[in-house]
């Protein structure tokens, strides 16, 4: 079963002020942004330098900063979000940890992407490597449990 880790998200209530943090005083580099209109967040993906070369071409090694438009106080532990690590078979690897008693919290329905959890609540994405695999059965009609 093959696996490759790809990024760490965090939340982050200031994105100008965790900038500041994160590249001018940690040293880490802006490789990629995203803004979502529709879903009103901007993502930012920075990586160490030595890891700037593979970040941007496999995607890999980052950090990714999730900044909501719309002010929100995170406690509880949300503004941590989620390890992603890409899969070879996104089905085969969601089958595998739900025959070992894991609940698959998102499925993958789109044939992409998928979150479960730890044992100790931390939110893990499962991402299909290479183009998404076909809708299927069980997979494309099978419910959300719980939050991821």
């Amino acid at each position: 079963m093959g696996m490759q880790y790809m990024h760490t998200m965090v939340r982050v209530k200031d994105l100008d002020e965790s900038l500041d943090f994160y590249c001018n005083k940690l040293g880490l580099v802006e490789v990629e942004r995203m803004d979502n209109e529709k879903g009103r967040f901007t993502l930012v993906f920075l990586a160490a330098p030595d890891d700037v070369d593979v970040a941007k071409s496999e995607r890999t090694a980052m950090l990714e900063l999730t900044y909501n438009w719309d002010p929100e106080d995170y406690d509880g532990g949300r503004n941590f979000g989620h390890l992603a690590y890409r899969v070879d078979d996104i089905y085969a690897t969601c089958q595998h940890l739900m025959d070992n008693g894991v609940t698959i919290n998102r499925p993958p329905r789109d044939g992409h992407m998928a979150f479960v959890r730890s044992p100790d609540g931390i939110s893990f994405e499962l991402l299909q490597r290479g183009n998404s695999r076909e809708p299927a059965e069980p997979w494309a009609s099978m419910e959300n449990t719980g939050s991821w």
